[in-house]
């Protein structure tokens, strides 16, 4: 491009970008205004795309971690050619439009992930250039590099102030993530003002000692020194690359630029008709100048061409490699999935045993025939039972290893699990204890949001912990889990049940499953099996099929009910015992199976489970009870504890009798 033509277009974006936050009277202007040459830089000259097919396998990605600058994004993807036309830009903010507040995955073309809560972005990006090198690892031979690109990652200060950015960086760095490359776009404002009220630290020196590669630009404005320090990031293959913009907030607003005032607000109509004359802009609102028309010709042709490119030489790579071509429809097409879901001894379990090794046995199985599958724990693996026992580990220059190691870093671990997902290719999990899911909330929330198949292996689900005590024992965090939408969560009452539980997380490509799992060793039901994928099911009926009372519960408290049960049976009375490890795939059965399972003229019903009883009363009506824990646990041995807080057999036979 001409340099005029470049400074024409980086304009068109500030021009655009403002006269959409002026018409929608909301949004952010500032990061747009000043970020615009090192996006219009990276997008035109070095980042391979192809906006006719944005699906492109060997596509490099870009990822707005500062996501309330929307604007910024949606203006590349219009500017660029993505079929996001200006009706959809007038629309920004607005009911049903293509450009919302923040970008959205799988909502507008060209966006890669959703952002805007800060940091998540950063992690993703780190989830991604982790699953380009694993599976460049696995793919590439010598004068193939079938996998090799790059994600770039627009980073602001608010995204550097979070802790995620912390975590996920320095694991990045830590595992010498050469293709990733951050702009760091340092404006030193904040919503509230200077970012020295409350970010003073040499960003340069913390990201050494990271061990990434940094680089600064002193003028965000200069096209050809970001230019060059892009290449330069591209050049370093042992690193990540931070590299350091330095730009004004709102640039191209006197009036506002420089200031917080341009961070989260329209400029108002004078300023920007101020900024307008300040960028020697002549076109109506919403009209660009037919020059820039020029950018989309050139990225569109420059776009096919790489992709032509890289598709003949992925024919001739599976001709020379035909082995190759089965192994990435495997791994890229899910088949490996659909086999596996298709094998009935996969899924046998007759073992008594934790419900967190019944998972990490089943782990292991499918890691005999997911060769895509990768996953880790926050530090945690022999607690959580999740280690691939026949793979290596993924580290440095070991990038074809599946067992991830995260370290003690769960936020940023459930985020970098979203990239990899993302990215495709693999069958991402990852595990912690359940009552960090408390860490772990934010990035979990946007893995329902984007529809992501990520599986959550989250073990030590109760007072069972035992001695841990109340710090590490989840009370509330059943039901937190359950308000989310698009959250499966599945707590299994023994092996059978758990396998289900994987082989629902693998059925699932829309949704993630969080599997809820016991420290403590639970028996196995001769019943239990297929039936749990309802979510809930009858596991022993009362004895002439006509139950006086419902007994229901979940995971380690099914044992309570079944023991509950007899005794009732010996009294007299036709108990059900209901084993629910889903509510949501309880909620999505026909009515007609739920009232079959949970007969609505039967009123009287128990529900145990050894966490907050909020919830339950959904199922157990006004006149049923629920026996579960609305106050923190205890250190103590866990059996000791189950006593002392009621959740006993005597105390659900007493719940029970106390309803006739």
């Amino acid at each position: 491009m001409e340099k005029n033509m470049d400074q024409l277009a980086v304009n068109a974006i500030r021009v655009l970008s403002a006269e959409a936050v002026e018409k929608a009277k909301s949004g952010h202007p500032g990061l747009p205004m000043g970020a615009a040459p090192m996006a219009y830089t990276l997008w035109s000259r070095v980042m391979n795309h192809n906006p006719k097919n944005p699906a492109w396998r060997n596509r490099d990605r870009f990822i707005l971690s500062a996501g309330h600058g929307s604007m910024l994004l949606y203006s590349l993807l219009h500017l660029f050619g993505y079929n996001l036309n200006m009706e959809e830009i007038k629309q920004f903010r607005q009911w049903d439009s293509q450009t919302p507040g923040h970008p959205e995955y799988g909502h507008t073309v060209g966006v890669e992930t959703t952002t805007g809560p800060l940091g998540q972005g950063i992690a993703n990006g780190v989830g991604m250039a982790m699953a380009e090198s694993k599976l460049a690892a696995q793919f590439n031979k010598e004068t193939y590099s079938v996998i090799d690109h790059y994600t770039y990652v627009l980073a602001g200060d608010g995204c550097l102030m979070e802790g995620i950015s912390a975590e996920a960086s320095s694991l990045a760095g830590t595992l010498g993530l050469g293709k990733l490359v951050v702009l760091y776009d340092s404006n030193d404002i904040s919503i509230e003002g200077s970012t020295s009220l409350a970010f003073r630290e040499d960003v340069k020196k913390r990201y050494e000692a990271y061990g990434w590669q940094v680089l600064q630009v002193k003028d965000g404005n200069d096209i050809e020194a970001i230019q060059e320090a892009l290449e330069k990031a591209k050049s370093e293959k042992e690193r990540p690359s931070l590299i350091e913009v330095v730009t004004e907030i709102g640039y191209g607003s006197p009036a506002k630029q420089g200031k917080a005032s341009a961070h989260g607000e329209p400029l108002g109509a004078e300023n920007l008709l101020e900024a307008k004359k300040f960028l020697s802009w002549q076109e109506e609102p919403f009209i660009l100048p037919k020059e820039v028309d020029q950018v989309r010709e050139a990225t569109e042709v420059e776009g096919m061409k790489k992709e032509a490119a890289w598709e003949m030489m992925l024919e001739e790579y599976f001709e020379k490699f035909p082995e190759k071509e089965k192994e990435w429809e495997m791994w890229f097409g899910n088949t490996g999935i659909k086999e596996a879901l298709e094998d009935k001894s996969l899924w046998n379990f007759e073992k008594a045993d934790a419900t967190r090794s019944a998972s990490g046995e089943m782990i292991n199985r499918l890691a005999g025939v997911l060769p895509n599958l990768v996953g880790g724990s926050a530090d945690l693996a022999p607690s959580n039972k999740t280690l691939m026992k026949d793979r290596e580990d993924y580290l440095p220059n070991q990038f074809h290893g599946s067992n991830l190691r995260f370290g003690v870093r769960e936020h940023a671990m459930a985020a970098i699990g979203n990239g990899i997902a993302l990215h495709g290719g693999l069958v991402p999990y990852v595990a912690t204890f359940f009552v960090f899911t408390d860490y772990m909330k934010a990035a979990m929330r946007l893995s329902s949001l984007m529809k992501q198949p990520l599986t959550y292996v989250l073990t030590h689900d109760s007072i069972g912990v035992g001695e841990d005590g109340p710090t590490h024992q989840p009370i509330e965090h059943l039901m937190a889990l359950r308000s989310l939408p698009n959250m499966i969560v599945f707590r299994p009452a023994d092996g059978k049940e758990t396998a289900m539980g994987w082989k629902l997380a693998l059925m699932e490509r829309e949704t993630p499953v969080s599997l809820v799992l016991t420290r403590q060793k639970l028996p196995l039901y001769e019943k239990t099996g297929e039936e749990a994928l309802k979510g809930a099911y009858i596991l022993e009926d009362a004895e002439n099929g006509k139950p006086d009372i419902l007994l229901m519960a979940t995971g380690s408290e099914v044992e309570l009910v079944m023991g509950a049960a007899e005794i009732l049976k010996t009294k007299g009375y036709q108990p059900r015992v209901i084993s629910m490890p889903s509510w949501e795939l309880f909620e999505s059965q026909s009515q007609e199976y739920k009232d079959r399972v949970m007969p609505p003229e039967i009123r009287k019903r128990v529900a145990v489970e050894a966490g907050s009883t909020l919830g339950w009363y959904k199922y157990v009506g006004l006149d049923g009870k629920v026996i579960g824990l609305d106050h923190f646990g205890a250190s103590a041995p866990a059996g000791v504890l189950f006593e002392k807080f009621g959740l006993t057999v005597d105390n659900v036979v007493e719940a029970s009798l106390s309803l006739f």
